[in-house]
């Protein structure tokens, strides 16, 4: 009973300062929909569906504004969104070093409202881009200094977002001239690989029955990288068991063949469940290094 209390009292806590729910799509222009009314699905700290894509907004103090941003994408195996240790408990650490932050919302595959289901997670994600990056005065950060985080299988769909240069969430409104490219990446513990390596579970939900050698090789982000994919920062356990290390090491050894910067940090322990706080081991130094990171890249703007 104390233990549900204080998930509730958390609960409570951190939605109290999350400063808004911003919804991704005006009503009646959310592209790749059937049409069907959804409400939100949440159970046990987990969204299982989304009816309103939409993201929160976590803002830092005017005095400790660094100007950048991040767009945070939970995990979940494609199948529910862990937006409390993969989304909102990051988005407060990012505002603890000054970074805005808005955690994503977005359509599951197996939605039934979804015509196309492995587009949904990606088209949200670019709308979510899109808007931040057009609020960026509004909003108090500069509009070259946005990124996205993923964790497990919302790290797959960061670094779809990173690597894909089509712009496929366009509604035909004012956001279709703004890019949905973030400026850096930081991936934790991603599912990069949809074939050899894959995290089944994941490739299985985003793709459905339509695992094809083609559909694994256009979803397997490492083989979509160019010399135009943003500079990344990766986190991994070489005892992950649930996503191999693996993933980590082709998307980062793509990285390089493009001459696109990123660092990699494969530590010992930390399984897949490399969290915040409360790590085994070296692991507990990923947001050290990662802070370090972001200021050597000239992410975080110097206070005066």
């Amino acid at each position: 009973m104390q233990k549900t209390l204080f998930s509730i009292a958390l609960f409570f806590s951190l939605f109290a300062q999350a400063q808004e729910f911003i919804p991704l799509w005006p009503t009646g222009k959310m592209p790749n929909t059937k049409g069907i009314r959804l409400t939100d699905s949440i159970a046990n700290e987990r969204i299982y569906r989304v009816g309103n894509p939409g993201m929160y907004a976590f803002f830092p103090s005017s005095q400790e504004n660094r100007g950048a941003a991040v767009l945070i994408c939970p995990g979940g195996g494609y199948e529910r969104l862990a937006y409390i240790t993969s989304g909102w408990q990051l988005a407060k650490w990012f505002n603890s070093i000054g970074v805005t932050a808005f955690v994503l919302n977005y359509r599951l595959p197996n939605s039934p409202d979804l015509v196309q289901r492995e587009t949904g997670p990606l088209i949200d994600a670019q709308r979510a881009m899109k808007i931040i990056r057009a609020n960026a005065v509004k909003w108090n950060f500069q509009p070259n200094k946005i990124g996205i985080q993923g964790t497990s299988a919302g790290g797959h769909l960061a670094s779809l977002t990173a690597v894909t240069e089509k712009e496929i969430a366009n509604i035909g409104d004012s956001l279709d001239k703004v890019s949905s490219r973030p400026n850096f990446a930081m991936l934790l513990s991603p599912v990069i690989d949809l074939g050899k390596y894959a995290h089944k579970g994941s490739r299985n939900n985003l793709l459905g029955t339509d695992t094809s050698k083609a559909r694994i090789e256009q979803y397997s982000t490492y083989l979509q990288v160019t010399s135009t994919c943003p500079p990344v920062f990766m986190v991994h356990a070489y005892n992950d068991n649930a996503v191999p290390v693996k993933n980590s090491l082709l998307f980062y050894e793509a990285l390089l063949d493009k001459q696109v910067p990123a660092s990699i940090h494969i530590f010992p322990q930390g399984a897949h469940a490399i969290i915040l706080h409360n790590n085994p081991g070296s692991v507990e130094q990923w947001t050290t290094l990662f802070e370090a990171w972001l200021r050597e890249m000239t992410f975080l703007v110097e206070k005066r």
